[in-house]
C-alpha cells in the first residue's frame, strides 16, 4: 500500500458541480482515477444521499467532497468495513471541533446529539468479484444555520460552536483524519469495527423502527461488518441497509 497516494493528494477544487460523486465516478470510468484523489466543490446542484434521497446544501457554507479509494488487496466482503472506516474518520474530524456528542447513525450518518450533521454515500465499482474502486461522498454541515423543511433535525458546526469556519480548509483537515483511519483499517481492521460500535447512535437504547406498515420498538445491539443492524426486543432481529427506517421524533 506504500505506493498509494495519501487521501487528499491530488485535491481537486471545483466552484460548482452536479455531484462530487458523479465527477469522481467519471474519473474512474475514464481510467483517470488515482487512489486518494479528493473532489471538493463549493456548490453541488444535485447532491445525493442514501437511497436516492437529495442532499441539499447551501453553496460555499459546507463540506461537499468525494474520495476515490483503490481497495488494493481488499476483499469485497470488506465493503461495509470501509464504510465504517469513512464514517469513523468523519466522526473523529467533526468531534474534534464539536468536542463531544458526535455519533454514527446506522448505516453512516453523522449525528450530533439527536440532529443530523452529515451524511456519507459510498458507491463501489466491482468487476466480477474484484473490488476495483470505492467513491465515498461526504457532506457535512459547517456554517449553514437555516435548514428548510428540516426544522431542528439538522445541525451545523457553527450552530454547535458559534464559530464561522472556512469549509475548504476544513475539507483538507478532514482528508488527514480519513487518511489516518484508512491506515488503521489496513493494519488493524478489527479496531475500526470496535470504534464504530462504540460510537453507534442509540447503542443499547430502545428505539422505534418501521418496516413497511409495521412499527415496533427494539434495543440497538450492534452493526455487523457486513452492515447488518442487529436489534433486540422479545427476539433478535437483523436488517440489511434500506430494509428498516428509524422513527425519530
Amino acid at each position: 500500500m506504500s505506493s498509494l497516494n495519501q487521501i487528499g493528494h491530488p485535491f481537486i477544487e471545483l466552484h460548482t458541480v452536479d455531484s462530487t460523486n458523479n465527477y469522481a465516478m467519471g474519473l474512474v470510468h475514464a481510467g483517470m482515477a488515482q487512489h486518494g484523489t479528493v473532489v471538493f466543490s463549493h456548490e453541488q446542484t444535485k447532491g445525493r444521499g442514501q437511497r436516492n434521497r437529495k442532499w441539499v446544501s447551501e453553496p460555499r457554507n459546507n463540506i461537499a467532497l468525494s474520495v476515490i479509494i483503490e481497495p488494493r488487496g481488499l476483499s469485497s466482503s470488506q465493503l461495509f468495513l470501509l464504510s465504517k472506516t469513512i464514517a469513523t474518520g468523519t466522526m473523529n474530524f467533526f468531534n474534534n471541533y464539536a468536542k463531544s456528542g458526535t455519533t454514527i447513525k446506522w448505516p453512516n450518518d453523522i449525528y450530533w446529539r439527536d440532529r443530523k450533521a452529515g451524511g456519507i454515500l459510498i458507491e463501489n465499482v466491482l468487476q466480477g468479484n474484484e473490488w476495483k474502486y470505492a467513491v465515498a461522498g461526504i457532506g457535512l454541515n459547517i456554517n449553514q444555520t437555516q435548514f428548510t423543511g428540516l426544522g431542528n433535525k439538522a445541525v451545523s458546526l457553527k450552530q454547535i460552536t458559534g464559530v464561522d469556519y472556512h469549509p475548504l480548509q476544513l475539507a483538507k483537515e478532514l482528508c488527514q483524519f480519513l487518511e489516518n483511519q484508512f491506515q488503521k483499517f489496513m493494519k488493524q481492521p478489527g479496531s475500526i469495527a470496535k470504534e464504530y460500535q462504540k460510537n453507534l447512535y442509540k447503542l443499547g437504547e430502545t428505539v422505534k423502527f418501521k418496516k413497511g406498515s409495521r412499527v415496533f420498538e427494539a434495543r440497538v445491539k450492534e452493526v455487523t461488518d457486513r452492515g447488518v443492524l442487529v436489534v433486540e426486543h422479545k427476539v433478535e432481529e437483523r436488517f440489511d441497509i434500506g430494509e428498516v427506517d428509524w422513527v425519530l421524533s
